[in-house]
């Protein structure tokens, strides 16, 4: 769909005269369209994040409050080049990203944190 409107948009400034007003216009009207609807998408913020967060140490307190927090969250123990280190993944609502950031933030300063879109997933909960 979104294609299609751009093609018949494209048609209709190229198409007769090819103002350079007709121009200006299209690619004002393209950018507001891109720049409002990536605002409404992200106040939406349907969906799920993958979040992985990796530290040096075991950090008790951040896992309880994480979990505290209602959110679901699995360990693991890596080997590291020096020592070993410790991940956390955590599967998540979109809109609640931003919050789980300033959690580990204030609780785990250094930690190494990523969040991945995931593109479809099956069972788990």
């Amino acid at each position: 769909m979104e294609m299609l409107i751009y093609v018949f948009g494209l048609s209709l400034v190229f198409n007769g005269d090819q103002s350079l007003l007709a121009m200006v216009v299209y690619a004002v009207g393209f950018g507001l369209g891109m720049f409002l609807g990536t605002r409404i998408e992200n106040k939406l913020a349907i969906g799920y994040v993958y979040i992985t967060i990796n530290t040096q140490n075991k950090n008790q307190e951040l896992i309880d409050s994480i979990r505290a927090n209602g959110f679901a969250l699995t360990t693991y123990i890596g080997e590291g080049r020096d020592s070993d280190r410790y991940k956390y993944e955590i599967l998540a609502k979109r809109n609640r990203e931003k919050e789980l950031f300033l959690l580990v933030e204030s609780i785990e300063p250094r930690a190494f944190i990523i969040s991945y879109e995931p593109k479809s997933f099956k069972g788990g909960f």
